[in-house]
């Protein structure tokens, strides 16, 4: 067992609610319950020692591994090949189908042998409360309960168990040709009793069912273009990561992955962001998930409403991001027991940047808000009454520095993505006041439009660079402009925009991958560099389709492709070495992809149509 496995090394499974990473050694090295924002309970991930992992698998110096997904399912197939035989290994969660939030989750694990005898190992090491707390364990019979303050798991196998140590459970079996096992562990709360054993039938049932449940759903997406398989990992991979309870997705199932190995660049991302989710309705809508994306924008209409009554200019009536609940308390801590990933410290828990004044968020609310359009839901009194006074409140605040997208720690300045957003939300505001015929400050927010629109072309243009420029009175350049042609502030082939695409392609684009800026350039209050960010080379795919570039765009696009895992899996970002780094999954990877997909797609049957 590798003590650090690549971070690209994993593939996910979840049930709606929670989710965790094995490797494609078979370990379980990543799990949280019973959300995705709780505690760790097989954390080795980010402490091997400390952190606790489940592992099931096949020892021995000659034994290969394959990993793969069911097709079209989150069911992981893992397959070991060794001289003496073949056994594969299949791991899932049954998802929730409930839409209500439980205390019980299921992770469940069957091994089998396809040809000669395989050996299996099982270790079951759980580490409550990321390992700050200890745990009884008791063995009854093919039962072995880990009960600590608050919480309960079960570990439940054919496989015979004996027990190592004071705090785990340990076993191995071998199986011949056709020969069938299975192991379980379900989280429950502190006094619940144990599950009732499954028989084989039960199992196999279960499995079924979840195949049902993921390739009923992935084939009601409408995408009809040139990468299924890829933009249908991607829709799995963003369902996995969204709350069901609440249709909130979070921004990636892990926390503290490194940005570089060694830095201090490591958050937790298992939170939702207004940015991350009204983007990612976007994408949902093009692919045909109406559910799903009024999941979202109701989810939204509920944080815009909770803070709308009577906001002053000096409080912003919007957090930038939330727990899936709704609950805005996201205190910062830092696990000091843990080394991190590859000694890659601090690890964080909780995320001070939500105290940040980012001004980008109101554009991307207002910008979800108006893509629910295709919905056809109409806004509610109460509702409309949110968005109005948000827009109030944003037409006196607008004009001053903010934090910025990127949440660095380095000061405020005036960003011209900021700016930019904040167009976004009064150009939508407007065109929703219009298109329902509400009431609102519409001279105010024409005003505050104009007088954004010709700020950023006067005070965000560089003329030195002859580009858009990352914040005022800098010659920095910022990949988060790419959204400008996609939110309509500048026309795709406007000169304008041109010249600054043509100025982030020379400073910020290596090999048809994007950094989204220079830390060396523009100092953001942290140490160390960082790679490209993967976001941002689906952005850049994105807008060189619609400046007409297809052919760049579609290479680009299908290079990035190649530097996804084995399972079609992205993190935040590439390395220099080409490895992936940062929290992973990341779903502002994968809802950009599908965005970048469905647009490349038009583009080249556009350029097809006009070549016949």
């Amino acid at each position: 067992m590798e003590r650090y496995p690549l971070i690209a090394d994993h593939g996910l499974v979840g049930d709606l609610q929670t989710a965790a990473l094995v490797s494609n050694e078979g370990v379980v090295d990543w799990f949280a319950a019973p959300r995705f924002d709780s505690p760790g309970i097989f954390s080795a991930l980010l402490d091997h020692d400390q952190g606790g992992y489940f592992r099931l698998s096949v020892d021995g110096p000659d034994v290969t591994v394959k990993q793969l997904y069911y097709p079209d399912t989150a069911i992981l197939v893992t397959r070991f090949m060794s001289p003496d035989g073949v056994g594969e290994l299949m791991d899932w969660m049954p998802p929730d189908r409930t839409g209500r939030p439980t205390g019980q989750h299921t992770l469940m694990r069957v091994i089998r042998c396809m040809r000669g005898s395989v050996r299996f190992t099982l270790e079951c090491r759980p580490r409550f409360d990321f390992g700050r707390v200890r745990h009884e364990v008791r063995l009854d019979g093919r039962t072995a309960q880990f009960r600590a303050p608050g919480i309960c798991g079960f570990l439940q196998t054919s496989i015979p168990l004996e027990r190592d140590g004071p705090y785990d459970m340990r076993g191995s079996l071998t199986l011949t040709e056709g020969g069938l096992a299975g192991a379980s562990f379900t989280v429950t709360g502190p006094d619940a009793a144990a599950p009732p054993l499954p028989d084989v039938a039960a199992v196999e049932r279960g499995l079924w069912d979840t195949v049902d449940f993921w390739q009923t759903w992935v084939r009601t997406a409408r995408y009809r273009g040139r990468w299924p398989d890829m933009v249908h990992r991607s829709a799995i991979t963003l369902k996995l990561l969204t709350y069901l309870p609440t249709g909130a997705p979070i921004a990636a199932a892990t926390l503290g992955l490194p940005e570089l190995i060694g830095g201090e660049r490591n958050w937790d991302y298992r939170y939702t962001w207004i940015r991350d989710g009204s983007l990612s309705v976007r994408a949902l809508l093009d692919l045909g998930f109406m559910e799903e994306a009024a999941a979202f924008t109701s989810w939204l209409t509920e944080r815009v409403s909770e803070r709308a009554t009577g906001p002053s200019a000096g409080t912003s009536p919007l957090q930038i991001m939330y727990r899936v609940d709704g609950n805005p308390w996201l205190p910062e801590e830092v696990l000091d027991h843990f080394e991190g990933y590859r000694g890659s410290f601090p690890v964080r828990v909780g995320n001070a940047a939500v105290d940040q004044v980012q001004l980008d968020t109101y554009g991307e609310a207002l910008y979800a808000l108006a893509q629910g359009r295709g919905l056809n839901t109409r806004p509610t009194y109460r509702g409309w009454q949110a968005v109005a006074s948000l827009l109030d409140w944003l037409a006196v605040s607008w004009d001053r520095p903010d934090d910025g997208i990127w949440e660095t720690r380095g000061g405020r300045q005036d960003f011209t993505y900021s700016r930019v957003m904040s167009w976004v939300a009064f150009d939508r505001g407007l065109q929703l006041a219009q298109e329902f015929g509400r009431p609102a400050a519409l001279d105010t927010w024409r005003a505050a439009r104009d007088e954004i629109f010709e700020q950023v072309m006067d005070r965000g243009w560089s003329e030195q660079r002859k580009a858009l420029v990352q914040h005022y009175g800098s010659d920095v350049l910022d990949a988060s402009l790419l959204l400008i042609p996609r939110v309509g502030l500048l026309n795709p082939t406007d000169p304008t925009w041109l010249s600054t695409l043509d100025a982030i392609d020379h400073d910020l684009v290596k090999d048809n991958l994007v950094y989204r800026y220079d830390p060396a350039a523009s100092p953001d209050g942290l140490r160390g560099a960082e790679g490209t960010f993967s976001l941002c080379t689906f952005l850049y795919v994105d807008a060189l389709a619609r400046a007409g570039r297809v052919r760049r765009a579609r290479f680009s696009f299908e290079k990035m492709l190649t530097y996804a895992n084995h399972v079609g899996l992205f993190a935040e970002e590439i390395g220099p070495s080409g490895e992936q780094l940062g929290n992973f999954p990341q779903a502002f990877t994968h809802l950009s992809l599908i965005m970048a997909a469905t647009t490349l797609d038009e583009a080249i049957d556009e350029m097809t149509r006009r070549a016949a």
